[in-house]
């Protein structure tokens, strides 16, 4: 895996319930974009929402492409999990790692710096919210030069 054709993906863990079809939609045309554009390599977060999403979309690509797809987990109790869709794409994953040894407020920050540092393309779903974590990992990826493709809700 190599910075130049790596992408991860930001974006908020509660989605409004009438924007999960057009955050699938505009999530797989981005992912299908960015393979046509070389990117091979993609990293999720693994969070509900957004993250999840992503990785669903990238392990149904695996089977037409040859990419990869990666789990970020921000700390060793959030494997533990009893969400089904999160066991069940972690089994999809190419790698797994595990970015502090436990829980701690930033925790969820050294994994989306991870993300940003290890990507040159980040896709952002987000509603426009200027603080939390989507809004920090967006403004951490410009401060690094990423290229950010932002979907809106």
């Amino acid at each position: 895996m190599d910075k130049e054709h790596t992408c991860c993906v930001t974006g908020h863990r509660n989605i409004p319930s009438d924007k999960i079809q057009y955050v699938q939609i505009q999530l797989r045309q981005e992912l299908l974009q960015a393979i046509q554009s070389g990117y091979t390599h993609f990293i999720s977060g693994f969070a509900a929402g957004v993250d999840l999403i992503f990785a669903g979309i990238v392990a149904d690509l695996k089977r037409e492409y040859p990419i990869t797809l990666e789990a970020a987990i921000p700390y060793p109790g959030r494997m533990n999990t009893p969400d089904e869709v999160f066991q069940c794409l972690l089994k999809e994953c190419d790698i797994v790692k595990v970015h502090t040894d436990r829980y701690s407020k930033s925790c969820y920050m050294v994994r989306n710096r991870y993300m940003i540092d290890c990507s040159a393309l980040v896709i952002a779903v987000h509603d426009g919210r200027k603080s939390g974590g989507t809004a920090a990992t967006i403004k951490y990826a410009h401060k690094m030069e990423r290229d950010v493709r932002e979907i809106w809700l």
